[in-house]
């Protein structure tokens, strides 16, 4: 009996001594994993889960864009500087595969999204969508807007007819310094995308300034080529106008971006009219690669406005994050530009310049 009554009580010890030593999981733990960012496709196919409770979703119209790269790139440090994690969707300039990846997002209860929509008139199905299931959400570069030109959400951009001002006032005075303005063998061309209400600014900003300061310059000399924000079609719709106007030997171009204006360069080069050309850019982001890899003299891309797509990130998940903590923001918060030459780009534009 003596011996039955002490092996029980050993092995009771034993028990307690392995409930003491195992590891025990607390929420401080938890909360002090590392953040993760994931990488998927509309279709919601993702690299990695995250480890975090709060994921932010950042769904771009052209994921593969240098633009929203950079912007994307942005947004995810000032995601996971608020210990969140984050998501960055390129629908690919796709409504179904935008579709797919806000359908994802609020499947996978998103914290919040940050957003530039391919097509504006998706914006109120969209925003019904967010506000069913109870997700706030961003617009970024492109208003989500009713079928007024109304804001619906929360937008975060340029100060886009401010901006084009600045790109006309620029060309105007290049006219001017070169003899351009009575010479009927210039031109002025303005890169459109009127589907796109955040670029109609841009180019109105950029007619009315060029015109108001070019007073002399005979405006059935000012072309538009519409096209989608890509480089490809901005060159084919250049291209075209170029074609149509052989009697214009001097070009000046700008546009609604920088995809745009690039499409421009490559089609001037096509022709051989890039050397008496003038490009300004909108974005700077690419106008840096041309002056990087080719110098001042090796381009027609002679000036840009630049913004910060840095700015646009940070400041939209800055203010998605204001929503959160149920905050009121402003319907619209907009980021100014300066126009940037081959001699001035690397000291306003610092490490993005790079």
């Amino acid at each position: 009996m003596r011996k039955k009554l002490i092996s029980a009580l050993m092995v009771a010890a034993m028990a307690m001594s392995m409930i003491a030593c195992s590891p025990v999981s607390t929420d401080d733990e938890t909360a002090t994993a590392e953040p993760e960012t994931t990488k998927e496709d509309a279709s919601g196919e993702s690299a990695s889960t995250s480890t975090e409770a709060g994921v932010i979703y950042g769904i771009y119209k052209a994921g593969d864009q240098t633009w929203f790269i950079d912007e994307g790139d942005a947004a995810k440090e000032a995601v996971e500087a608020n210990g969140d994690s984050f998501t960055y969707v390129d629908a690919k300039m796709s409504p179904e595969e935008y579709l797919k990846a806000i359908d994802n997002a609020i499947a996978n209860n998103a914290k919040g999204i940050v957003t530039c929509i391919p097509d504006q008139t998706m914006s109120q199905a969209v925003v019904d969508k967010c506000k069913e299931a109870g997700i706030p959400i961003v617009a970024a570069d492109d208003a989500l807007q009713d079928d007024a030109g109304e804001k619906i959400a929360p937008w975060v951009g340029i100060n886009a007819y401010v901006i084009g001002q600045a790109n006309g006032e620029w060309l105007a005075a290049y006219a001017k310094d070169n003899d351009l303005e009575t010479n009927e063998e210039c031109g002025l061309l303005i890169m459109t995308m009127d589907t796109v209400s955040s670029c109609v600014p841009r180019a109105e900003g950029e007619y009315d300034e060029f015109t108001a300061i070019c007073k002399d310059f005979d405006t059935s000399r000012i072309f538009k080529a519409d096209y989608d924000g890509t480089t490809e079609k901005g060159n084919t719709a250049a291209a075209a106008i170029f074609t149509a106007h052989p009697e214009i030997k001097t070009w000046l171009v700008t546009g609604a971006n920088e995809e745009g204006t690039i499409g421009a360069v490559r089609a001037l080069e096509s022709a051989g009219l890039d050397k008496d050309a003038c490009v300004v850019g909108l974005g700077a982001y690419m106008a840096k690669d041309e002056w990087n890899n080719k110098g001042a003299d090796g381009t027609c891309m002679k000036a840009a406005a630049y913004f910060s797509s840095q700015s646009v990130g940070a400041g939209s998940v800055d203010v998605l994050y204001k929503i959160i903590a149920g905050e009121e923001v402003e319907m619209e918060t907009a980021v100014d530009a300066i126009v940037v030459t081959p001699e001035t780009y690397k000291e306003v534009m610092g490490a993005a310049a790079e």
